[in-house]
C-alpha cells in the first residue's frame, strides 16, 4: 500500500449515481486510506471538491488554527475581526468528514452537491492532486486548466528544481 507521501496523480471519469454517490479510483483511495477510512472533503473553488486524508487534512487545520488563536490571544488580529469572522464562518461550513465505503464509494453530502454544481448522472472528474484527489464538474475543469495549464511548465520547473 502506498506510504502517506505518495503523490496522488491521475484523471478520471466518473458518474454520479442517483443518490450522488461515485467511486473513487482505487490508486488514488490507497493513499486517502492509507492510514484512516475516513476523509475530509472540502468545498475548493465553485464547481471543485477536495478529498484529503483526515490525519493529514487534520494536522493541518490544527496548525493554522492554532496559530490564529495564538495571535487572537496576542492582540495581533485587533482591528481585523470582520475577517476573523470571516474566516469562522467559512471553517464552519468548508469541510466535512466522510467515509469512503466499500469500493471507495463516496456520498456527496447535500451542501457539498450544490458548491459542486452536478445533477445526478452527470459526468464528474476526479483529478489527483498530488496532496488530495479532486471531485470536478467538467466544464469548471476545463476552464480552470485553461487559465493554468500555460504556466505549467515553469511550475513543474520551479518544483523540480
Amino acid at each position: 500500500m502506498p506510504g502517506q507521501n505518495a503523490l496522488m496523480l491521475g484523471e478520471f471519469q466518473r458518474t454520479l449515481d442517483d443518490r450522488y454517490r461515485l467511486s473513487v479510483p482505487s490508486e488514488l483511495c490507497d493513499v486517502l486510506c492509507a492510514e484512516s477510512v475516513e476523509c475530509i472533503l472540502a468545498k475548493e473553488r465553485p464547481g471543485c471538491l477536495s478529498l484529503w486524508s483526515a490525519p493529514v487534512w487534520q494536522a493541518k487545520l490544527d496548525a493554522g488554527v492554532a496559530l490564529i488563536e495564538q495571535k487572537v490571544r496576542a492582540g495581533k488580529l485587533e482591528g481585523r475581526i470582520g475577517q476573523v469572522q470571516l474566516l469562522g464562518r467559512l471553517l464552519s461550513t468548508r469541510h466535512r468528514p466522510v467515509q469512503l465505503a466499500g469500493r471507495g464509494r463516496l456520498l456527496i453530502p447535500e451542501g457539498f452537491r450544490e458548491f459542486l454544481g452536478v445533477e445526478p448522472g452527470a459526468e464528474v472528474l476526479v483529478i489527483g492532486a498530488a496532496v488530495c484527489a479532486e471531485i470536478w464538474k467538467p466544464s469548471a475543469w476545463i476552464a480552470y486548466l485553461e487559465r493554468r495549464m500555460p504556466k505549467f511548465r515553469r511550475l513543474f520547473d520551479r518544483l523540480s528544481e
